[in-house]
């Protein structure tokens, strides 16, 4: 049997998710931990006598803070449940290497998918196949978390260059795959949504603003102004001029 630990400051989170799944059917043998402080936690934990940790993450500072302690000391697999999604605590996650978060509620389904990967990344058996129960009360995919990252991180980057191959890396995920996934959430692919995206920003720019072309099309991730000319047309069917015209004649 494989140890892992199960941390977290809440002794009803902690139980919730410790009756989830049959962990002896993954190989893993549970313990689950609740304790009211960092301090404590660490002082009862090693670390180094687990091969995998579960966090819980109604507290997320509490979560975060116990995520970074133990990674100072040991790059055992982590995952991270019941967080909320905000993509400042996503991007801490993944600095720290984390090995999956599964967003509030924690739901049986995404945690067998997060243990099945995990446990044939360490040499395990994959674990039983998702009882037909599994997928919960509201049927959540693991995917739909990580399909609003991606989203939240094309609103806060749109001003760089963005491909879905960076991001698929940043979150340990086949580029492939995503984009697969993407499709299927959104109903566009990933390149499509994110010219959507930069095209809306555009337009609302040229409405609400008196900046210049050049920089609105800085503004939305294009370095090459005539490459954004091309695209806004083709995209609105008038020139980014054209359109800012058409607004104040009709205003």
């Amino acid at each position: 049997m494989v140890q892992v630990l199960l941390l977290d400051s809440n002794a009803r989170s902690s139980q919730a998710c410790s009756s989830l799944l049959d962990w002896s059917q993954y190989g893993l043998e549970l313990k689950a931990l609740q304790l009211p402080t960092v301090e404590a936690m660490m002082d009862a934990v090693d670390p180094l006598s687990c091969s995998l940790i579960l966090i819980g993450m109604g507290n997320p500072d509490f979560g975060m803070e116990l995520c970074e302690r133990i990674r100072r000391i040991s790059r055992v697999p982590i995952i991270l449940l019941g967080g909320r999604g905000d993509f400042p605590l996503m991007r801490r996650a993944l600095a720290l290497q984390v090995s999956d978060c599964i967003l509030h509620p924690v739901q049986a389904r995404d945690l067998h998918d997060s243990l099945k990967a995990l446990t044939k990344r360490l040499g395990l058996t994959a674990g039983p196949a998702a009882a037909d129960g599994a997928s919960g009360e509201h049927g959540v995919s693991s995917a739909e978390p990580i399909i609003e990252t991606v989203k939240q991180y094309v609103e806060q980057e749109l001003h760089h260059n963005i491909t879905l191959k960076k991001i698929s890396a940043l979150l340990h995920f086949n580029c492939a795959y995503l984009g697969q996934k993407f499709k299927c959430h959104v109903h566009m692919s990933f390149n499509e949504y994110l010219l959507q995206q930069r095209m809306e920003k555009a337009k609302a720019l040229l409405e609400k603003t008196d900046m210049r072309i050049y920089e609105i099309a800085k503004r939305v991730g294009y370095t090459e102004i005539d490459w954004f000319y091309k695209k806004f047309k083709a995209y609105t069917g008038a020139s980014a001029n054209e359109y800012r015209k058409q607004l104040i004649d009709s205003a």
